[in-house]
């Protein structure tokens, strides 16, 4: 049984001119909402085996804080450049490259692949994953590979849909 849980990061600012998409920093309000949400599910979920994040400022900064709150350790945070991407393709192969000896991972990512992953591999449409939110999918398998093996998508159950909203 492998679990993945899927996190759109928290509300970016478009305040700064001149920056880099990538280097986007958080809103005070993503700050907020990845505290709130990230203590709920602390309380909810057990804590991922591995934390993985896109290397975009705002991704990173959100699992930072998620790491912080589900006290994770930050040195063991995994980095993915290739994750700054938004196409599931990315976030698939992601996916599929986890070491087996973790049943549980957590991935901060972006909007349009999050979407498509969720609808694509979960059991639960959902129409939009907000920013900061979060869906968790259970598959019945050993290995992250089997996901889609040959390009047969394996389907998971989605176990998990929470947002900041539900508890403001």
């Amino acid at each position: 049984m492998k679990t993945i849980y899927i996190v759109r990061h928290a509300k970016s600012s478009w305040e700064y001119e001149g920056i880099l998409d990538i280097d986007r920093p958080l809103k005070k309000r993503g700050i907020k909402d990845s505290h709130l949400l990230s203590k709920v599910l602390s309380s909810k979920i057990e804590r991922p085996d591995i934390f993985v994040s896109s290397s975009a400022n705002r991704a990173l900064h959100t699992a930072m804080i998620f790491a912080e709150n589900f006290k994770y350790p930050l040195a063991n945070l995994s980095i993915k450049k290739s994750l700054y991407s938004f196409s599931d393709g990315y976030l698939v192969k992601t996916i599929m490259a986890l070491d087996d000896a973790f049943d549980t991972a957590i991935i901060f990512s972006h909007d349009h692949g999050i979407n498509t992953f969720v609808n694509k591999y979960g059991s639960k449409t959902i129409k939009h994953v907000p920013t900061c939110g979060v869906v968790g999918i259970q598959f019945s398998i050993e290995h992250w590979k089997s996901i889609n093996k040959d390009k047969t998508i394996k389907k998971g159950k989605t176990v998990l849909f929470e947002t900041p909203k539900m508890y403001k």
